[in-house]
């Protein structure tokens, strides 16, 4: 059987954004039983060339809900980027969780020819809907997941790599 578009999108990105939730949930925790000001945590960054945390889960969620509507042939929806507490990134999480969610199956498969223009730091590029959510949304979503993660890890919230992924699919 082969995968469909929709198998590799839709459910990889509503995993994934599950187990940000619960990290959020886990800093917050970590931050009320630690003392530490929760800002300390929002602001946080692993270099100062880098972006800080909120803006590594708003681009997480910008990268799953944009390259589903883009496969899907929607509008995608906007979301201001003015997180600055847990609880509001949560919100945006939930929001972009619901947003996929409410997208059925039969909108993103059969996207994989579909051509998707994008501009990329100035630049105009156009991919196959494939080639788009294979080689440019996965790992740019993944790696601003695993920077969130990492951040919080570096500020001393005990995670591990099962709040990351998860745990063990069925």
């Amino acid at each position: 059987m082969s995968l469909s578009m929709y198998q590799a999108s839709a459910p990889v990105f509503i995993r994934q954004l599950g187990s940000v939730a619960k990290i959020l949930e886990k800093a917050e925790a970590f931050a009320l039983s630690s003392g530490i000001d929760p800002a300390d945590l929002i602001e946080a960054r692993l270099a100062p060339d880098m972006h800080p945390f909120p803006r590594q889960i708003q681009i997480a969620s910008d990268l799953a809900k944009g390259s589903i509507a883009r496969l899907a042939g929607v509008d995608i929806p906007s979301f201001a980027d003015t997180e600055t507490s847990f609880a509001e990134l949560q919100e945006r999480v939930a929001k972009t969780i619901a947003f996929i969610t409410g997208l059925p199956a039969e909108k993103i498969d059969g996207s994989e020819a579909r051509e998707i223009a994008l501009k990329v730091r100035g630049n105009d590029i156009t991919l196959a809907g494939q080639a788009y959510l294979l080689h440019f949304v996965m790992p740019n979503f993944f790696f601003h997941c695993t920077t969130a993660y990492l951040i919080l890890r570096h500020k001393g919230v005990p995670l591990g790599k099962m709040d990351f992924i998860g745990g063990i699919p069925s």
